[in-house]
């Protein structure tokens, strides 16, 4: 006799519905969210589940409740610093949110072309081609498509990328010296397209980023990220002046040309 399978838990159906109204577009960044008092007279569910509900979604980002004026859509795009170069999972985890990754594939190859060029090394010679999905609370939000100098990393296919990231893995072996980062919008073909659970023609955010260690290139990476779920930002204060509060420039987006 089969089992019945358990019944979903109400406040979980409405943040599942919630959710499902965001990734469908049907809910936007800023919209409102029907508040307690609607999803107890619509959904016939209790306070305290309605409460839950919007309680959970909050804490995982979906949504922010402010007071006196209710709930709404949050801007849940990841934002990284076109100034500096930092380690994915730890942005993540500094918007308080959690970091996963599934590696795609870990491969040993022989460089030629725009990446023998671009590392500086002879035609032919060995390279590690690494390939992962980073995800922010299970949304994949960027495919790293990285070739490092195999001399310079000979343990790196021995790596387990779904708990440590390249970039921590990397720097652990020689301290980062410098770093170039080109940022370009592009469509992504479809493989990269079906990663990042992105529609058809929908624009990508791509950083091509080169660093450098022992006085050589050693890494080059190419960063897709989903241009609707991720921004990059910089600030810049001259050395010695203190940085003035950021986050202001973020309201001119709301501004009339």
């Amino acid at each position: 006799m089969a089992m019945k399978k358990p019944r979903t838990p109400r406040y979980r159906q409405l943040k599942e519905m919630i959710v499902h109204r965001i990734s469908t577009g049907e809910l936007r960044r800023g919209d409102r969210v029907p508040s307690e008092n609607e999803l107890v007279e619509t959904m016939h569910v209790s306070r305290m589940t309605a409460n839950r509900a919007l309680r959970e979604l909050t804490d995982e980002g979906y949504v922010e409740r402010v007071a006196g004026r209710g709930t709404f859509v949050a801007d849940f795009r990841a934002r990284s610093d076109v100034l500096e170069v930092y380690n994915i999972a730890d942005e993540i985890e500094r918007r308080g949110h959690r970091h996963s990754c599934e590696v795609v594939k870990l491969s040993r190859q022989r460089a030629h072309g725009d990446i023998a060029r671009a590392l500086h090394i002879r035609p032919g010679a060995e390279v590690f081609h690494v390939l992962l999905v980073h995800c922010e609370n299970d949304t994949p939000i960027q495919v790293e498509d990285r070739h490092v100098v195999a001399d310079f990393a000979p343990g790196c296919l021995e790596q387990d990328f779904a708990s440590i990231t390249p970039s921590a893995y990397l720097t652990a072996i020689a301290p980062l010296q410098e770093a170039e980062q080109l940022v370009r919008a592009a469509v992504p073909n479809a493989a990269v397209r079906e990663r990042l659970e992105m529609r058809e023609g929908d624009p990508c955010l791509v950083v091509l980023r080169r660093t450098w260690a022992n006085g050589r290139p050693v890494t080059l990476a190419r960063l897709h990220h989903p241009g609707s779920r991720y921004e990059l930002s910089g600030h810049y204060a001259p050395p010695g002046t203190p940085k003035s509060k950021t986050g202001d420039i973020a309201a001119l987006e709301q501004l009339e040309p």
